[in-house]
């Protein structure tokens, strides 16, 4: 089985997936997904995340705050964030990170929370969900700062930054995933990062319930469609079928060391 990153928003809002969860699950499982992560958003749904994940033994849970809502999670301390981390359902932590492109919090609050989640990730040496949108200088700027003031896990989640944030999270030791965009006509650009990306380094996801790749543009994006990411990767790479399935199972647990349990 191809494990699975499933992205944000999964499982948290009315309409979504909230409804036909199981089914949700079950299409995933028929697909050939094995394990998954479940990433929270806010905080208000942490505690969702985390029963689905309890409710599964393959599904993993993160904790943390996008930065979209950085503004209403101010008071969101390190402490906070670790504490929730020592149940062992809990595999990473965010996703966080910066988005200059829809500035819905202050860039200042964006940062400070960002660095909340950092310290939270170095202490744990749980793996770093970052989500980064056109703030590629800013992220890589704050990422080596940090870094250098201890190490801690990196995840460049559904990326669709440049070449060269992404080559200075490499070294960091960050790991990079790919989602449906892989797959989008005018995402020439993500197809040279993940050109680029050492094997080593790559996993995929879906960031459901948004981004579903070709051939399934239009509708609700659902975790059984990461097949088709997987596919597309392959074939970028000019990888065996079998041999990239074992090579992204590989990488999954390097990610998330917490799913082996």
């Amino acid at each position: 089985m191809t494990p699975l990153f499933i992205d944000s928003h999964v499982n948290l809002h009315a309409g979504q997936f909230d409804e036909d969860r199981a089914d949700v699950i079950a299409r995933a499982r028929a697909a050939g997904v094995g394990p998954m992560v479940t990433i929270c958003d806010r905080m208000e749904n942490f505690a969702a995340v985390r029963a689905l994940a309890h409710a599964d033994a393959r599904i993993g849970a993160s904790v943390g705050a996008h930065p979209h809502y950085a503004k209403d999670h101010l008071d969101l301390t390190a402490d906070r964030l670790i504490a929730a981390a020592e149940d062992r359902k809990v595999v990473a932590i965010g996703e966080t990170g910066l988005d200059l492109h829809y500035n819905y919090s202050p860039i200042a609050d964006q940062i400070a929370v960002f660095r909340a989640h950092i310290a939270a990730a170095r202490a744990t040496g749980l793996p770093l969900v970052v989500h980064t949108r056109e703030a590629d200088a800013l992220t890589g700027d704050i990422l080596e700062e940090e870094h250098a003031r201890g190490a801690f896990p990196i995840l460049l989640h559904c990326y669709t930054s440049g070449i060269d944030l992404a080559r200075r999270a490499y070294g960091l030791g960050a790991f990079i995933s790919f989602s449906g965009i892989l797959t989008f006509k005018n995402a020439e650009d993500v197809r040279a990062v993940a050109r680029d990306a050492p094997l080593e380094r790559v996993i995929l996801e879906t960031d459901c319930p948004y981004l579903a790749p070709v051939p399934h543009r239009g509708r609700r994006c659902e975790p059984a469609h990461v097949r088709d990411v997987y596919a597309a990767f392959c074939a970028l790479r000019g990888l065996d079928l079998a041999d990239g399935a074992t090579r992204i199972a590989e990488t999954f647990y390097a990610v998330f060391p917490r799913m082996r349990a």
